[in-house]
């Protein structure tokens, strides 16, 4: 079962076909690559998990049975969580490419990128602002009993759970180490 964002990035690929929109149809297309190749990713380690569980029988290598490969390949779907954080990892490489291109003077290749940019921000949930960031981060410090840096560890993978896909790492990591000074 495709997840509701998948299944509506594979319907505006079609419509990007049907209209001839090229630069949607490829931002799309390798959006949905990279969803894909999560998927794979995560096939292949679950696979690996179940072969590792089986018993070596003398000179034969263990094999899954077909119940055991539709099982993983049911697990290794992508929850829409994932499908965001694939999609916020290619809009960030895409903002890493305009700074790149603005710094080396290449103003055309950055247009396309922020063109490219805009689609992929169109599926993505709406940002979080740094007052959301900073409530969220107050919250999970208090929860946590966080007291100083030292704990930075303890609240960093609970905020950026809470906030997956609303906002930038980066900028999460400022808040939290400005909060625990």
């Amino acid at each position: 079962m495709e997840t509701n964002l998948k299944q509506k990035m594979t319907d505006d690929l079609k419509q990007a076909m049907r209209s001839g929109d090229t630069v949607r149809r490829s931002v799309i297309r390798q959006a949905l690559a990279a969803i894909q190749s999560a998927e794979m990713a995560r096939r292949a380690t679950l696979a690996k998990a179940a072969l590792a569980k089986q018993p070596r029988l003398a000179g034969k290598e263990p094999e899954l049975s077909a119940a055991e490969i539709a099982a993983i390949a049911k697990q290794s779907e992508l929850a829409e969580s994932d499908v965001i954080g694939v999609i916020a990892k290619e809009a960030r490489q895409r903002q890493e490419s305009i700074d790149a291109f603005k710094q080396a003077n290449r103003l055309d290749l950055a247009a396309n990128e922020e063109a490219e940019l805009a689609i992929l921000q169109a599926y993505l949930p709406k940002q979080a602002g740094r007052d959301e960031i900073v409530a969220e981060a107050k919250k999970i410090i208090q929860d946590v009993g966080a007291k100083g840096p030292g704990d930075k560890g303890k609240v960093m993978p609970r905020v950026i759970a809470a906030l997956k896909g609303k906002a930038d790492g980066r900028e999460i990591n400022e808040v939290v180490t400005e909060l625990l000074k």
